[in-house]
């Protein structure tokens, strides 16, 4: 099947691949040139615009967006709709949020054309191990992009699905990018814990090893962090300043519309927002306050 991306980033460069690997004819195009040179050197078609992507492939044609959520989303389908043809389809596999990716499959449906939202995850291993792929979208086109879904799938018949209609797929995926949240601030913490009991002398990363197998905490988050804690446990050289794609902030808007309690993932998000605090202002104002009432010491730079 022939498919075109639009995006080869690290993410968007191993979906190329891993579908030419699969005997697909892959079409790319990023302003990056290194990124162009593998998408070639794999035995893919790189292309220096959009008017080339458009005019090499035959119909219906299938173009993949794998840019940043937003504005660049809907600038990128302004420049694709006058050169498309009715039937074609724009797939978003980025992170937008599952409203904008409901506005635009209306909108192109109206003009005649498909839009699918593909909640894409796996990250840099994705090459390797497959992509989760959580779909929204009509039947019609989800049908038939499914060698291109079986393909970047772990598996035939696992890994992937279609989830529901249009906004079903980034809905899908900014929820389990919530949830995900909550699963990396539990491991934090409890290795904080462990790392603070200094007279225990504990190995963090064997502690980690011991819980990769038969654990009920087992997971592939275990395996890298576990991966990382070999590499260095004190992780002295790390900044903690922990950054966010946006799709833990539209969970907890989302969980707040719905009337429906999610502590953890909301204060996994609050700890991710405090960690960029270089000031701590508000702990500042603490400290003062603290001292007014109590007359209790403050520390001074």
């Amino acid at each position: 099947m022939e498919l075109a991306i639009i995006g080869l980033g690290k993410m968007g460069g191993n979906m190329a691949e891993r579908l030419l690997r699969a005997g697909h004819r892959v079409l790319g195009l990023d302003p990056n040139q290194e990124s162009l040179s593998r998408l070639a050197a794999a035995g893919g078609k790189a292309c220096t615009s959009v008017a080339e992507v458009v005019k090499s492939m035959s119909g219906p044609r299938h173009v993949w967006l794998m840019i940043p959520a937003g504005d660049p989303v809907d600038a990128m389908i302004a420049q694709l709709l006058p050169m498309l043809s009715p039937g074609d389809c724009i797939i978003d596999g980025g992170n937008s949020n599952y409203k904008d990716s409901q506005r635009r499959a209306a909108s192109l449906a109206a003009k005649g054309f498909h839009y699918v939202d593909c909640g894409t995850s796996g990250g840099v291993w994705g090459l390797a191990n497959g992509y989760s792929l959580m779909i929204g979208g009509a039947k019609e086109p989800v049908e038939r992009l499914r060698p291109i879904f079986e393909s970047l799938a772990p598996g035939k018949n696992e890994g992937w699905g279609h989830v529901g209609p249009s906004g079903a797929g980034h809905f899908t995926k900014m929820i389990h990018n919530g949830i995900e949240y909550g699963m990396m601030q539990a491991f934090a913490e409890g290795f904080a814990i462990m790392h603070k009991k200094k007279e225990l002398n504990l190995d963090l990363a064997q502690v980690a090893q011991v819980w990769q197998v038969g654990s009920v905490v087992r997971s592939w988050l275990l395996d890298l962090t576990a991966d990382a804690l070999k590499q260095d446990q004190k992780l002295e050289s790390i900044a903690p300043y922990v950054s966010d794609s946006g799709e833990g902030r539209w969970t907890v808007a989302e969980a707040i519309d719905l009337d429906v309690a999610a502590p953890v993932i909301t204060l996994s998000l609050q700890a991710r927002l405090r960690s960029r605090d270089g000031e701590s202002y508000s702990d500042r104002m603490l400290a003062v306050m603290r001292n007014a009432f109590g007359g209790h010491g403050m520390q001074k730079h």
